[in-house]
């Protein structure tokens, strides 16, 4: 169990937990969360927003009874945190976008902190969240909110990669549009997940070399290799 030191609420249904400790994670993983005893029964996972050396630090949205009773938690309060688990974003040089869609924005903060030269651009539903925070890391922050797209502001082909996490439409799309390209994609796909290990096969993607569990073959693919239908 580990020490809650804070947890803010930041808009838009959002918060931002710091557990207190000594962690590892590298870009794109995730950790399991628990906040009770026996219900809800899963652990909820949640993407690593940032590392330092105070603790860690997850970005969430409230969709559920889990998220809802970690939404509750105060500082001093106990969390169980198990892992990091699965794979994430692979480290390139090159100039790179960063492009994330309502809480898929997550983990695309570490990403920044840790590769450069890179541009940044959120696409929001009601408020953008985070502005300040990613212009703090980026190059550039461009943001879309309500009825515009994230992704009809950028032209994949200025960069060499592009690593998206956020609604499955728009990171389908942004695949679609690397085609015929010089630029390579990852993404990370937000498949519901249960052990957060591979054992029970809940994550299950399909992809062009057969099915995959999201929890730990991925939660980051490169895009050419997932099948998005069928």
């Amino acid at each position: 169990m580990y020490k809650v030191m804070t947890n803010e609420y930041i808009g838009d249904d959002m918060y931002i937990l710091k557990a207190e400790g000594k962690f590892k994670g590298k870009m794109g993983q995730f950790y399991m969360l628990r906040a009770w005893d026996t219900y809800p029964t899963l652990s909820r996972p949640i993407s690593i927003y940032d590392i330092d050396e105070e603790g860690i630090t997850f970005l969430y949205k409230v969709i559920g009874e889990g998220t809802k009773i970690i939404s509750e938690l105060r500082s001093g309060d106990s969390i169980k945190l198990e892992g990091p688990y699965g794979n994430g974003y692979e480290k390139v040089e090159g100039k790179v976008a960063l492009v994330g869609g309502g809480i898929g924005i997550a983990p695309l903060y570490l990403v920044a902190k840790n590769i450069e030269n890179c541009d940044a651009y959120l696409g929001f539903r009601n408020e953008v969240i985070l502005e300040d925070e990613y212009k703090q890391v980026c190059e550039n922050v461009y943001t879309t909110v309500g009825d515009t797209f994230v992704t009809d502001i950028i032209n994949v082909e200025d960069y060499d990669y592009i690593m998206t996490c956020g609604p499955t439409p728009m990171m389908e799309k942004l695949v679609k549009m690397v085609e015929g390209t010089a630029t390579k994609i990852m993404v990370s796909l937000e498949n519901h997940m249960a052990c957060g290990v591979g054992a029970c096969l809940v994550c299950t993607c399909k992809t062009k070399g057969g099915n995959k569990k999201t929890c730990k073959d991925g939660p980051v693919f490169w895009g050419e290799d997932v099948i998005f239908h069928g």
